[in-house]
């Protein structure tokens, strides 16, 4: 409880005062009524002990004893009004439990009333809050969480996330354990309550989230409130090479802890974000650093010093604080600290936590004793604390009991009416405390403890839990607590078995109580051995089981009823430790595979048992023998405890791996086809043993068409003469009869130590993931070859590409040994096929399946293939004619059929019936079907050899016909690359013939063993195509001549690959012809030669990279020469194989032999060189050149230009391929790329400066990287962008580079001395900057000055040089002290401001000083509000101190202003009398203040002068702006002083010639004019312009134009000239205006009032046009030069030269205009543009197109949105309705769908035809604008419905806006002129009505009123005006009322 809060210390004692009553208390007799006075009296004094004394600057008069004894009456009353309050409610008094005091659910219980707590603050699960602040210790480290243990003995849980306030550094421990690496259990940590959950499992119990985070535990501390000697908690945030740097949670203060001890004996070691306390041993409040000091000695000793104003947001868990003892409670005692704070300690905290009854003797009042906070609670201002000696110091108290400990000596220390027992444990080494809760005394309740229990006694106690915090266990005295194995979890071990009760039954499982309470899970699974369909049938409620443990895992128990289990004598595996080799114990299949089953043992343990480890069969599956949930007893064959793996066997007995032992993994083997299972064929293998083999599906064949035929024809007893062995699995063997691996028995591997990098073997798929593809050999070796290396181009999925199972060739990557990774590559381009063993297999699985096929013997069924040999002439009968072709019946074999399909008819006309002689081209054995041709090229050759060769009956001559035996052997040889015609093309290969050699006839593959899935390369017949021989014909090619196709090896790098190109006669230096096959941005692609493919870089297309569009030139298929400058780069797979090429002039045109040579591109560049490269990439702030093929250059945005606006467009200035040149400033020969900028680079040995020394010396070299300062010094213009704005007159800190900043000086932003300069700028803006200054500092940084300045050389925008010679010299910098003298005018900023006076700054450089004295000719009263830090100021030098650098500034108008006005204010133009014109300035209560026309001087007309009768209210006659007649009565040259009069009778006798000539404005305008931008309602739109009077006709005017040459208009500040005010009477004159308003309002004010005195400026330009308008051209030019930012001035400019039909001339003008106009004119450029599309919009050729132009140009240096409005209203003007439309609807709406005035020009134009469709863009309007702009835009809508629409459409809006927002006088305002406009008197009566009707505050009901009233006037009904008063009456009665 902490000290009375505010509310009572207001309260005072003055007598009958009023008081607080405690809560749920009546007063009811008069007595106690009498006692008022007294009882608040004592309320008062009661609280009054805990606020400090003199609290409103007095003290009470009663003595410390008085009140006390007051206090103790007062408290003795309360409890008898309670006591019988109670017994008259309800008859007798209840008996209230002190136990219940405990679980209040506030923390202040009576406290709050103003009575004495009776019970010590306790946290319990009821009370606990969110956003209290605790003192915990870690219990629990895991790896996402902390588990603290809470006071109460509640325990809380804190996320990673919320331990620390940084996650940003640096875990140097495993993942996961880095809360391990900063944290420990018993670790004492403050902590803070985030959010409070119930518990979903146990009822009345809620989960607590804590945060450990400083940010949220030190809110409200501030470097104030650190104090030396004060403890503080601190992350450790960086470790430095002296020190730790600390953090606090604060954002601006950072700690430092020296890793030396103070006294240098150890040296402290700290991980980054462990959480230290900390002792303030200094605190540096300028640099916002505090220095701390880590001695656990000296943190356990501090004590929190009391602070003046120290809030309770300062206190801190674990906080110690020096206290006194205030009061002893029923469980507790109540101290007081730090002054104001009150806290409880209960009797768990007290000093001895083994105090007897007699406890409260040991605290007397005011005991001086040292606490530690324990828990503050904000929300009630309850703190608890503690006394325990072991946390006083800083220490967790030590525990020597464990949970489930059975002490049977227990002493009784203290009996607790109602609540327990104390007990003393007998622990060792010293005795222990103990609490048992009377609810756990015994199994009954027990009423009364004393009577069972006696002090001193000793009883059986067992542990059920400890508070940590509090060093106290938690005991149990119930017998049922020992009995039984397990009371708590603790005591449940994996493997124990126990008997215990269903409690409960549900579809997941049973849930299982024993013995002592605990309770576990038997899930479904564990309830039977087998699945149970209906648990609850075979389960009841209340049964009494056995059941297993299988283990406890946060505090969850889950158990076993399997008879197995439960009975099993086999040991139990509980560890992976546990797992020995041979170890044979029971478990439960969890998990079924393909390859294997996966087991659970207790504890989580898990294993898995391979597939050859099952003990199955050949051929079965493991889901048809096993089934998940089933125990099985298993042997570990091995474990890994590292890696926590178990291999299994259910094969009790280890089988012995091969009873032969020939037979090895590669070997190979012949075996009998046993049985055909589902997915194998099962085969007896022939060795010395009974051994059986499985052959899979896919490994029956290398095609996997073939392999599913083979599987179906093959049948038991079928004999496989070659196998190989795959793996041997126990007994069983994993075959293969694929040919690909049978061939390459001897070279596939079976570990990894026979693998050898880059070479290629032969494997097949034993798994896909998305991921890869993993190939396996022999045995378990496997390797993978990710997705990038699976395929040439990784477009599809890998599913699609392969399959498992299928055969592969793969490249060997990378073998790492350590890893036993094997990285491989499935690419066709390094892994095709260089022999015919594909096709082979084909051809021969193809007969294999065939013989299986046919029930008869070879010799009777393929006989008649020996009569179809490949190229044999054979007879035959032509049958039928069809889609493919002829067939062709043969006479001796009736089952065979031919086919001449029509390519091979020869054009014959073969008619049915007729006799034909044919070639045969192919056969196909299964389909009994020949393939034949008629084409004279086969038959010619055929007939005529057929005659003198007679065929030999060898085993070749079988294959090989006699006419092609003698071609073959004499020409044909292996390896030979012949050009081939496809003759036919057949699915899996094509048939061939070779032209060259008598059209023999070959058969090529269209794919390979990798890309047996992959889409074909299509071919036609006729088509030619290069082969390669790989196989003559041969029995085991079936008689056929097999080819490679150069299409599936052509990337491949084999021998005859490499041959081939040594005979290629392509090296680098050869010139060649190509041909254009795709045109990219940076390169074009070609082809030459044999298929070959190259491209030409873009720099090798001229010789210098200066050329716009190199590639424009060229198209595709066109042919050109080129040389070949390198060959193609294996290692770089993203250019796939391409050869550079050149076609550079000066190469082509070197006729040297160039053969062999290398042509190397230049590598060696110097700093300054020119380079130039064309762009391949921009982003935001880079642009990359490819300078040539290798080399790249990168140029930065600031370093491409000096103008803002081209700055603003940099990625649509470099395009890709854009030619580009720059200078080098870097080059890394690594990474070949250059560092480019686009100004000259300095030479170093051109570099001098005054000094004698380099240019590059004076910059120095501490740019970071590469900036260096080669190309940056005094003088250059650069491009910059503002990094950051500094406060005060700081200025801007400006990026010119990189990584290179300068600053702008306060006083060089802008040329003219303007209030805030820092408006136009923001942060991210683009500006340009020049370079006034480099320099060094002590250190060695390098400091850049810049200057924004636009008078400096080079810094202006168009300004010709006489213009900026002609500016003021007041706006000139002066830059050296010696540049001053007394008595100058200087002009600055205020920079600071103090009690003496201030600081101004003069330049960059110099700084002077103003005194308070001469600061103003009168007293400042507040200077800090009158000279703000930036205002400008002029002032007078008084003296100057060169040697000191001292100057003195002087404010005074007598110094520095005197000979300012006296050459302002000219009396000598005026006399006493004068009748002249003005404008009021100021209206103050004494006279109004009046600018004279024609000059600057002002007047006072005084309250007296301004009528002949009595003004009252000046303020509400006269207003600001207005226009007046004025007379001179009085002038006063020596005070400047002008008094003038207004009164009517001055004016009456005087003549009208008196009154000062003035101009009028121009009647008109010239065509050529300016569209107005902004809204087109002309009523807003109407600007009224002042008149300025004109003095000597218009010489003067011309004079005040030219004067005004050199300054752009809008910097034009009349205020300036208007500063000065002349004043009749001094006293009114001190009378100064107040400024009432912020400083944004001001700047608001100002900004308007300048631009009021630009459009003054303007209309005076355009008189000045209209009454002497210019006749020649150089008559214009003279104007143009004096107001060059002038946009009237061009645009009338323009209109003359069309008045001479010059129309070049005007549009050049324009030009002009544009580059001329200052860049910060955007108005008057934006009008220039305008002008522009008037221009082309009339003389453009066409029109359309040059407008669109100039449109596009405009978007690029204006307002985007002003622009279009600007184009829209020139397209309205010319009635061009339908480009309005077009670009309003298709540009406009969607581009600006968030502007309101774009809308309603949408509205405007649909009301200009029929309106249809307004409804709807109404609501589009509405879901696209903001919802602050809604009321406008509705508003306007509704206005325009009523001038140009329907009035109802208009209403429904205005009604509909005004049911939202019924209190918006405004709206109701314009809905009523919109009626009263419209004429409807009923109408507009009823709507006046509902508004009088509405409940608004006086002051709009009063405007509402008065409108109505003037609406009946004006109606000149005076019955109503009348009722109108009258209802406005009623109204201010009711008011009052």
């Amino acid at each position: 409880m902490v000290a009375a809060s505010k509310q009572f210390q207001k309260r005072k004692l003055d007598g009958a005062a009023k008081h607080v009553k405690p809560s749920k208390k009546t007063f009811k007799s008069n007595k106690m009524m009498k006692d008022d006075g007294v009882r608040s009296e004592a309320v008062a004094l009661q609280l009054e002990d805990e606020i400090p004394d003199f609290p409103r600057g007095g003290n009470i008069s009663l003595s410390r004893k008085e009140r006390e004894k007051i206090r103790a009456e007062v408290d003795v009353e309360f409890d008898v009004d309670e006591h019988v309050s109670k017994k008259t409610k309800r008859g007798k008094v209840k008996k209230k439990n002190p136990a219940d005091a405990d679980d209040l659910g506030s923390l202040f219980g009576g406290g709050i009333s103003g009575k004495l707590p009776r019970y010590a603050n306790k946290i319990t699960n009821k009370n606990i809050s969110r956003g209290m602040k605790l003192w915990g210790v870690v219990a629990e480290v895991n790896e996402k969480d902390l588990i603290i243990s809470l006071p109460g003995g509640l325990r809380g849980l804190v996320r990673a996330k919320e331990a620390l306030d940084f996650s940003d550094y640096e875990i140097k421990d495993d993942e996961g354990n880095h809360l391990r690496a900063i944290f420990n259990v018993g670790q004492l940590v403050p902590c803070i309550v985030l959010q409070l959950d119930d518990d979903k499992k146990e009822t009345g119990k809620r989960k607590i989230w804590l945060s450990m985070r400083l940010s949220l535990l030190h809110k409200g501390f501030s470097l104030d409130s650190i104090q030396d000697g004060m403890v503080l908690s601190a992350n450790v945030k960086s470790i430095e090479d002296h020190g730790y740097i600390l953090h606090f949670g604060l954002p601006s203060i950072s700690g430092f802890l020296p890793k030396r001890s103070q006294d240098g004996s150890r040296e402290i070691e700290a991980k980054i974000g462990q959480l230290m306390q900390c002792v303030v041993t200094k605190v540096d409040r300028d640099l916002k650093n505090v220095r701390l000091c880590c001695d656990p000695d000296a943190v356990a000793k501090c004590a929190t010093k009391d602070l003046r104003g120290m809030s309770i947001d300062l206190l801190m868990p674990g906080m110690m604080v020096n206290a006194r003892v205030q009061s002893v409670l029923e469980n507790g005692i109540m101290l007081a600290f730090l002054t104001y704070f009150t806290g409880t300690v209960d009797l768990f905290h007290l000093q001895n936590p083994l105090c007897n009854k007699n406890w409260k003797d040991e605290y007397n009042q005011h005991k001086k004793v040292n606490a530690r906070i324990l828990f503050i609670d904000p929300s009630t201002r309850a703190v608890g604390l503690t006394l325990n000696p072991h946390l006083v110091r800083n220490k967790p108290p030590p525990l020597h009991v464990a949970s489930g400990g059975i002490f049977d000596q227990a002493k009784v220390v203290r009996i607790d009416r109602g609540s327990g027992l104390l007990l003393e444990i007998p622990s060792t080494p010293v005795s222990s405390p103990a609490y048992v809760s009377a609810s756990d005394v015994a199994e009954d309740e027990v009423k009364n403890l004393e009577k069972k229990f006696k002090e001193g006694s000793c009883v059986r106690v067992r542990i059920l839990g400890l508070k940590q915090l509090e060093g106290i266990a938690i005991g149990t005295l119930k017998t049922s607590a020992f009995e039984g194995p397990a009371f708590i979890h603790s005591d449940v071990k994996p493997g124990m078995v126990m008997k215990g009760k269903i409690i409960s039954v549900d579809t997941f499982g049973a849930i299982v109580q024993f013995p002592g309470g605990l309770k576990a899970m038997c899930p479904l699974r564990h309830m039977s051995e087998f699945e149970i369909a209906k648990p609850r049938k075979k389960f009841k409620v209340g049964a009494e089981l056995t059941f297993r443990a299988l283990g406890c895992k946060s505090k969850r128990i889950t158990v076993t009823h399997k008879k197995t289990l439960v009975k099993s004598k086999l040991p139990i595996l509980t560890s992976y430790a546990d797992a020995t080799e041979g170890l044979v114990t029971h478990g439960w299949i969890t998990k079924i595979e393909k390859h294997g089953c996966f087991v659970r043992f207790y504890n989580g343990v898990h294993g898995f048992a391979p597939r050859f480890e099952l003990g199955l069969d050949p051929g079965s599956d493991p889901d048809s023998v096993f089934h998940v949930g089933e125990v099985v007893k298993c042997r570990v064959t091995s474990a890994v405890h590292a890696s926590r793996r178990i291999n299994l066997s259910f094969e009790i007995k280890p089988a012995s791996v091969s009873e032969d032992d020939s037979i090895k993994l590669g070997s190979i083997v012949s075996g009998v086809v046993d049985t055909i299972a589902p997915h194998a064929v099962i085969v007896c293998v022939k060795s010395k043993g009974y051994l059986k083999g499985t052959i899979s599906i896919e490994h029956l064949a290398d095609h996997h068409e073939h392999a599913k035929l083979m599987k179906s024809v093959v049948r038991p007893g079928y004999e496989f003469k070659k196998l190989l062995v795959l793996d041997i699995e126990g007994k069983n063997l994993v075959l293969s009869s694929k040919h690909s691996l049978l061939k390459s028995a001897e070279e596939i591997p079976s570990n990894a130590s026979q693998l050898q990098p880059n070479s290629v073997i032969h494997g097949y798929i034993c798994n896909l993931i998305e991921s890869g593809c993993f190939i396996r050999f022999l045995g378990r070796l496997t390797g993978f070859a990710p997705r990038s290396k699976a395929m040439d181009e990784t477009k599809g999925g890998l599913s699609e590409a392969f399959y498992i199972g299928q055969s592969v060739r793969a490249n060997i990557i990378d073998i790492n040994q350590e890893e036993g990774r094997i990285t491989l590559s499935l690419k066709q381009s390094s892994c095709s096929s260089v022999d015919a063993s594909f096709i082979q297999e084909y051809f021969l699985m193809d007969e294999k399946i065939a013989n299986l096929q046919s029930s008869d013997t070879i010799g009777t069924e393929f006989g008649w293939v020996e009569q179809f040999t490949i190229g044999s002439l054979v007879k035959g009968t032509a049958q039928e004619k069809n889609d493919l072709g002829v067939v062709v019946k043969f006479e001796n074999f009736d089952d065979v059929l031919g086919c001449v399909p029509h390519y091979h008819l020869g054009g014959a006309a073969v008619e049915c019936g007729s006799v034909l002689q044919a070639v045969v081209l192919d056969f196909s054995r299964a389909e009994r079907l020949v393939d034949l041709s008629l084409r004279s090229d086969f038959t010619t050759n055929s007939a005529k050899e057929a005659s003198s060769i007679q065929l030999k009956k060898v085993s070749l001559e079988r294959y090989i016909p006699a006419k092609r035996k003698r071609g073959i052997s004499k020409e044909l040889e292996l390896h030979q690359r012949v050009n081939a015609v496809v003759e036919m093309v057949k699915e899996h290969y094509l048939v061939l013939s070779i032209p060259e050699y008598d059209y023999t006839i070959g058969y090529a593959s269209v794919s390979d063993y990798n890309t047996q899935n992959f889409p074909t390369r299509r071919f036609s017949t006729g088509q030619s195509v290069v082969a390669s021989v790989v196989a003559l014909p041969n029995p085991l090619s079936s008689g056929r001549l097999l080819l490679l196709l150069d299409s599936v090896t052509e990337a491949s790098e084999t021998s005859r690959s490499k041959k081939a190109k040594k005979k290629s006669n392509y090296e680098v230096g050869s010139v060649i012809r190509a041909e254009i096959t795709e045109i990219k941005p940076l390169e074009l692609r070609v082809n030459f030669g044999s298929d070959l493919q190259g491209r030409i870089h873009i720099t090798e297309v001229n010789d210098i990279n200066t050329c716009e569009e190199p590639f424009a030139n060229f198209k595709v298929g066109q042919s050109l020469s080129a040389r070949i400058v390198a060959k193609p780069c294996r290692s770089n797979t993203k250019r796939g194989y391409l050869w550079e090429l050149s076609i550079k002039p000066a190469l082509l045109r070197d006729s040297g032999d160039l053969n062999d040579m290398q042509i190397n591109e230049q590598l060696d560049f110097s700093a300054g060189q020119s380079v130039s490269g064309y762009v391949y990439k921009v982003d935001v702030e880079w642009v990359w050149l490819a300078v040539s093929r290798n080399v790249k250059a990168r140029l930065y945005i600031l370093d491409t230009t000096c103008e803002p606006h081209e700055l603003k467009e940099f990625q649509r200035r470099f395009h890709p391929g854009k030619a580009v040149s720059g200078y080098v400033l870097s080059y890394n020969k690594e990474k070949k790329s250059l560092r480019l900028v686009q100004r000259p680079v300095l030479d170093a040995s051109q570099c001098t400066v005054e000094n004698g020394s380099g240019k590059l010396d004076a910059l120095g070299s501490n740019i970071h990287g590469e900036d260096a300062s080669l190309y940056i010094y005094e003088g250059d213009i650069l491009g910059g962008r503002i990094s950051k704005i500094l406060p005060g007159v700081g200025g801007l800190v400006v990026q010119i580079g990189p990584h290179t900043y300068g600053k702008v000086h306060f006083t060089e932003l802008k040329d003219s001395w303007v209030s805030d300069p820092l408006d136009d700028y923001c942060e991210g803006q683009f500006v340009k900057c020049k370079v006034i200054e480099i320099s060094h500092s002590v250190k060695g940084t390098l400091h850049i000055d810049l200057s924004l300045r636009t008078s400096l050389d080079g810094m202006g925008s168009g300004q010709d040089s006489e213009a900026l010679n002609n500016i003021d010299s007041a706006c000139r910098r002066i830059e050296r002290i010696d540049d001053l003298s007394p008595d100058m005018v200087v002009q600055g900023y205020v920079k600071n401001i103090m009690a003496k006076g201030c600081f101004i700054v003069l330049s960059r450089k110099l700084e002077a000083k103003i005194l308070l004295s001469n600061l103003s000719d009168e007293f400042v009263e507040k200077p800090e509000k009158e000279f703000p830090i930036g205002k400008p100021v002029i002032g007078r030098v008084l003296t100057v101190e060169p040697l000191t650098k001292r100057i003195e500034v002087s404010l005074k108008s007598a110094n520095a202003g005197r000979a300012r006005k006296s050459e302002v204010y000219d009396f000598t133009k005026f006399s006493i009398g004068d009748r002249i014109s003005g404008r009021i300035k100021r209206v103050e209560p004494y006279g109004l203040f009046i600018v004279l026309d024609q000059t600057n001087m002002v007047g006072l007309c005084h309250k007296s002068e301004l009528s002949d009768e009595r003004v009252d209210n000046i303020q509400a006659t006269y207003k600001a702006g207005e226009r007046v007649t004025v007379k001179i009565l009085k002038l006063d040259q020596e005070k400047h002083h002008i008094s003038l009069g207004m009164k009517s009778s001055y004016f009456a006798s005087d003549d009208d010639d008196k009154m000062q000539p003035a101009s009028s404005e121009m009647p008109g305008k010239a065509s050529m004019q300016c569209d107005d931008i902004s809204d087109t309602d002309s009523e807003a739109s109407a600007e009224i312009r002042e008149e300025i009077t004109i003095e000597n006709g218009t010489s003067m005017v011309l004079s005040q134009v030219e004067s005004r040459a050199s300054v752009p208009p809008l910097e034009v500040d009349l205020d300036e000239i208007e500063q000065y005010d002349f004043a009749v009477d001094q006293s009114k004159v001190q009378q100064e205006e107040e400024d009432k308003k912020d400083e944004k309002n001001k700047r608001r004010a100002k900004k308007k009032a300048k631009e009021e005195r630009e459009k003054e400026i303007q209309a005076a330009e355009e008189r000045l046009l209209e009454k002497s308008v210019p006749a020649s051209a150089d008559d214009f030019e003279k104007l143009v030069r004096s107001s060059p930012s002038s946009s009237f001035i061009w645009i009338k400019y323009m209109a003359f030269t069309l008045s001479l039909a010059d129309v070049e001339k005007a549009r050049s003008i324009a030009e002009r205009a544009l580059r001329t106009i200052n860049i910060r004119e955007e108005e008057e450029k934006l009008n220039v543009w305008v002008a522009y599309f008037n221009l082309e919009n009339e003389h453009g050729n066409p029109p359309q197109d040059a407008v669109k132009k100039v449109f596009e140009r405009a978007l690029q240096y204006c307002d985007q949105k002003k622009v279009y409005l600007a184009l829209l209203g020139m397209y309205d003007r010319t009635e061009q309705n339908e480009l309005a439309d077009e670009l309003l609807d298709k540009k406009m709406i969607k581009k600006f769908k968030h502007s309101c005035k774009v809308w309603l020009r949408k509205v405007q134009q649909l009301l200009k035809g029929n309106g249809e469709g307004i409804q709807s863009l109404v609501t589009r309007a509405l879901e696209c604008l903001p919802r602050h702009k809604h009321i406008k835009f509705i508003s306007q809508t509704a206005i325009r419905e009523f001038k140009c629409g329907v009035p109802d459409r208009g209403r429904s809006l205005f009604e509909g806006v005004l049911r939202e927002y019924p209190k918006r006088t405004d709206l109701w305002s314009v809905y009523l002129d919109q009626e009263i406009r419209l004429g409807d008197v009923d109408v507009t009566r009823s709507l006046f009505e509902r508004a009088i009707s509405l409940s608004l505050p006086p002051k709009k009901m009063k405007f509402l009123f008065k409108k109505y009233l003037e609406y009946e006037k004006s109606l000149g009904d005076d019955e109503r005006a009348e009722d109108v008063k009258r209802k406005a009456m009623e109204y201010v009665e009711s008011t009052l009322a």
